[in-house]
């Protein structure tokens, strides 16, 4: 393979990595920019997401079982984040030193948890035949392939990202989400239920980090601190992005997942994440407010 395959084959590694960190980051900036909420748990969403597409897979090992994988994935994790906002974080509201400490301790709690069902060693989700394979380029790209498991990410990944837009853009609840975001005092006053408002958004962050898990299975062992590689990068991706941005969430994670990606072909892994930080530790003194400044009183407040 050539200097420009070489080139090619990270760019698109990068893309790849980006897709699964904007999906692990979508919860993030949601559950921030409507709730002021940061959540330590939230990788743990990731790591049931993944453990739940083995145990679909385990029950459906047929080649449409992946599928279904996807779809227990994300119902699971919006269920468990429905319930952890009811039952722990609707109840911390204005604390934001207790809401870290809380959503901290239960990730500590499901890692325990998880280990003591699946084991501290990794399960694996084998991906169904119509992922196998590669597609191989030509020409001056010759001897570069890109595998479907990474273009069926980089797919879905766009489908999600398309999708929560929408959701939030053309649907009833998605109008009351905006209205929250922009002014809780005032939505509340004109009548927005903003507790179910909340519950709905932290479940669909929830939801969405499980889905990230599910396809992170298929390239990488599921284990009880798989979210724990993600999450720093996850929180990485919202502040670069703009708190509660879509469009910056999703510029941020391609701009992460590329960086880190590219710094690899001169440096080692250690090295490239040491300088991620640094670039993101400069950006954040010229620009603290993201790529993409979204004016919130939830936000400001």
């Amino acid at each position: 393979m050539g200097e420009g395959g070489v080139i090619a084959g990270q760019i698109f590694n990068g893309i790849s990595v980006a897709s699964i960190l904007l999906l692990a980051a979508l919860g993030l900036a949601l559950s921030f920019g409507v709730m002021n909420v940061i959540n330590m748990a939230h990788g743990e969403m990731l790591m049931l997401g993944g453990y739940l597409s083995y145990l679909a897979c385990r029950v459906l090992p047929g080649p449409g079982g992946f599928l279904v994988a996807l779809a227990v994935a994300f119902g699971g994790t919006f269920l468990f984040g429905a319930l952890l906002e009811v039952i722990v974080i609707r109840r911390l509201y204005g604390r934001p030193l207790d809401t870290l400490l809380a959503t901290w301790g239960i990730s500590l709690i499901l890692q325990q948890g998880a280990r003591s069902l699946f084991g501290p060693i990794g399960v694996e989700v084998v991906a169904p035949h119509w992922l196998n394979g590669s597609v191989s380029m030509h020409g001056t790209l010759a001897g570069l392939d890109l595998p479907y498991v990474r273009l069926f990410i980089i797919v879905l990944a766009i489908a999600v990202l398309g999708l929560v837009a929408l959701f939030i853009a053309k649907t009833a609840w998605g109008l009351r989400l905006r209205a929250v975001h922009q002014d809780r005092e005032m939505a509340e006053a004109l009548g927005v239920n903003t507790r179910t408002v909340d519950l709905v958004v932290f479940a669909l962050g929830a939801g969405v980090a499980g889905l990230a898990g599910s396809v992170l299975a298929l390239i990488s062992p599921v284990t009880p601190t798989v979210g724990q590689s993600y999450i720093v990068y996850a929180f990485l991706v919202v502040i670069v992005g703009g708190l509660g941005s879509l469009v910056g969430t999703a510029l941020a994670a391609l701009l992460v997942g590329l960086f880190s990606c590219s710094l690899q072909i001169f440096t080692s892994v250690s090295l490239a994440d040491v300088l991620l930080l640094v670039l993101v530790i400069l950006f954040i003194q010229f620009r603290p407010k993201g790529i993409v400044v979204r004016r919130s009183r939830a936000i400001e407040a």
